[in-house]
């Protein structure tokens, strides 16, 4: 009330612009302490952050303080390399070397499936690791010496039965296994795997001649390492198919497709192979070819 008999003296305010000045005063107020009660909410937030953190960095290195010094890959960036055996480092240590975490899955599976490296070489066989990467690991490839199947200081008497190559079915491999096939590198395996896919598996091994780039020299050379399963063979039910259960098989074109669904809705569904080569549009060849493939 002092304060207000005194503007009243000085200035003439009347009530309600003493009001307003109180309002006005307390605003002012408010807005100069925002930032030290901003800045005490922030540093407390950092400082968790920051606490968490360094937590989690020194559990890192209680678990494996081997990796205490090294550093990830940084695209664009020198690699910190160090020295590894590929047969033993596990998935953190293949990312620190610059492969993601798929692509170090890839290279354990091939492990746990009883692949192993006896040469820095054959490092090479794994299609995740790109050439440049390899060229940057070469020399810091680093391999326990250890028997190597097939070489010995003076020849083994082998019985006959021990001699042959572990088959593969070629119906179900995947491109790991693939690999293990004598003559077939990365490049192929995953071309061979494709094209299985799109059609729905090998009914004899002669197919094999139609994947890009396998000349009859190539399938001589693997033909008589591979086995054959008839009963993993997708087959498509032509009376419930629709075109796009039908669009990516190799050997019909889109026009094939698009005639078979339409006569099937023109005059019924399919009793058997007989029925379809009442479409005009499929040579007998055609026919013949997918007959393995289809079902009614």
């Amino acid at each position: 009330m002092e304060m207000r008999k005194w503007l009243n003296i000085y200035f003439n305010f009347s009530k309600r612009e003493y009001n307003g000045l109180l309002v006005m005063l307390g605003l002012i107020g408010l807005i100069r302490m925002t930032p030290v009660v901003y800045d005490f909410f922030v540093e407390d937030k950092w400082d968790q952050h920051a606490e968490a953190s360094a937590i989690r960095k020194l559990t890192m290195i209680k678990k494996n303080p081997k990796v205490m010094n090294r550093q990830p890959a940084v695209p664009g960036k020198d690699l910190k390399l160090f020295n590894f055996d590929p047969n033993t480092i596990g998935e953190q240590e293949w990312q620190l070397l610059g492969l993601s975490a798929k692509q170090a899955a890839v290279i354990l599976r091939y492990r746990s499936k009883g692949g192993r490296y006896f040469k820095k070489e054959d490092l090479q066989k794994m299609y995740v690791i790109s050439p440049k990467l390899y060229e940057k690991l070469i020399p810091y490839i680093v391999i326990e010496k250890t028997k190597e199947p097939g070489r010995h200081l003076y020849p083994e008497y082998t019985h006959p039965a021990k001699q042959k190559p572990a088959l593969i079915a070629l119906n179900t491999a995947d491109t790991l296994q693939l690999l293990e096939i004598k003559g077939v590198g990365p490049a192929f395996a995953r071309r061979i795997f494709n094209y299985r896919q799109r059609l729905g598996g090998f009914y004899k091994k002669e197919q094999l001649l139609e994947v890009y780039g396998l000349d009859s020299l190539k399938y001589n050379e693997i033909k008589d390492q591979l086995i054959l399963d008839e009963q993993a063979l997708t087959r498509i039910n032509l009376n419930t198919a629709l075109f796009d259960d039908l669009k990516n098989h190799p050997y019909l074109k889109y026009k094939q497709v698009n005639a078979i669904i339409q006569f099937r809705k023109q005059h019924g569904n399919y009793g058997n192979i007989a029925d379809l080569k009442k479409v005009a549009i499929l040579s007998a060849e055609t026919i013949e070819k997918l007959a393995p493939y289809i079902s009614f």
